[in-house]
């Protein structure tokens, strides 16, 4: 058989065949899902059976599809190579599942979702194919539109972020001018102070402005305003405190883990890191007695402890040492939920807070 009229007559011969009275038959021909059969047998794989639904699908009358490659229905917008990967599948003999452009006989287009399965005989040659075909047209739309909607909705997402980002860069440059305006005062006001005990008060407060304005510089400097990197602000603390104290006869020593804690306690993390540093700075060795301060940052069980101790002359017999700034840490501490540990290191001091971690 290798013309139309053959392929005709093996689907009459196939209908003859599969009688009215045979269940599968007629479960083929009277399904809504449309089906057609080919003759692998005969050259270009012509179809030779085509049930109602698949004629109502097309548009075809049964005298334009029997005897015809399904080739047919394809078009200018059917991609080549779903075609190639449909006829791979009929040559090497497989099952395949693609999802296509057709046209009908009108010219309209439709998606197809196409299934082509290879019906073997006794001896395993191939004698047919049998192909189901669903219009997916509808759910093609709607990916589209869903895909639309997500380009909309990203591209929103994409400005809110933008004009975010935007709004931060404005905070941080209005807190870096705040931040300078009250230094400036600071320094200001220092330098017209005559008395010692004041000047000595409003030198202390200008380095708590400093540490508050390191915490700010960290946090926009990093990727996340969310998280603050403790270790890396102590490495900055330290040198910025160094260099004001001009003690070269003293010596840093830092032991620094990395750990991050929430934004929100940023700030008074540092103010504490600053009295307690500061102090060892001012009060642990007598000008002109060299020495060494140690600055640990070290995590441990869902905590980590900031410590800071010095080998010098210890706590005085009040066991006060710091005044003002030492009151300025209890308070903090007690905000962190934190536990302040201060300690006669025998020589020297040692400082202790620990705070709870997440991170």
């Amino acid at each position: 058989m290798n013309d139309i009229g053959d392929a005709q007559r093996a689907g009459e011969a196939l209908d003859a065949t599969h009688a009215t009275e045979d269940p599968f038959a007629a479960a083929i021909r009277g399904t809504r899902m449309p089906i057609l059969i080919t003759d692998a047998r005969q050259a270009d794989n012509p179809i030779i059976f085509a049930n109602d639904a698949f004629l109502a699908l097309t548009g075809y009358p049964r005298g334009e599809v029997i005897g015809r490659n399904c080739r047919f229905l394809q078009g200018p917008e059917t991609d080549p190579a779903t075609v190639a990967e449909m006829r791979e599948a009929v040559r090497s003999g497989r099952d395949v599942s693609v999802e296509v452009v057709n046209y009908r006989k009108n010219g309209s287009r439709f998606w197809n979702n196409v299934f082509l399965s290879p019906v073997r005989n006794d001896r395993g040659e191939i004698i047919y194919f049998f192909g189901s075909a669903i219009d997916i047209s509808e759910r093609k739309a709607e990916r589209e539109n869903l895909k639309s909607d997500i380009h909309v909705r990203a591209g929103e997402l994409e400005l809110a972020l933008e004009q975010k980002t935007s709004l931060l860069h404005e905070v941080d440059h209005r807190v870096k001018n705040n931040l300078q305006l009250i230094s400036s005062l600071l320094l200001l006001q220092t330098r017209r102070t005559r008395d010692e005990g004041t000047r000595q008060a409003l030198r202390s407060m200008l380095e708590r402005v400093g540490a508050i304005a390191t915490v700010h510089r960290r946090l926009f400097q990093g990727g996340d305003v969310q998280r603050f990197d403790v270790s890396d602000f102590l490495r900055d603390l330290a040198n910025d405190l160094a260099a004001s104290a001009r003690r070269d006869d003293l010596e840093l020593r830092l032991d620094l883990e990395p750990v991050a804690i929430p934004a929100s306690q940023a700030a008074p993390l540092a103010l504490v890191a600053n009295e307690l540093l500061s102090n060892a700075l001012r009060h642990a060795y007598p000008e002109g007695q060299a020495g060494q301060i140690t600055i640990r940052c070290q995590r441990r069980d869902g905590e980590f402890d900031l410590e800071v101790v010095d080998s010098g002359v210890g706590l005085p017999p009040s066991g006060d040492r710091g005044g003002f700034g030492l009151t300025i840490v209890q308070l903090l501490s007690q905000q962190l939920k934190a536990r302040l540990s201060l300690e006669d290191a025998q020589p020297g001091v040692r400082a202790v807070v620990t705070l709870p971690t997440t991170a």
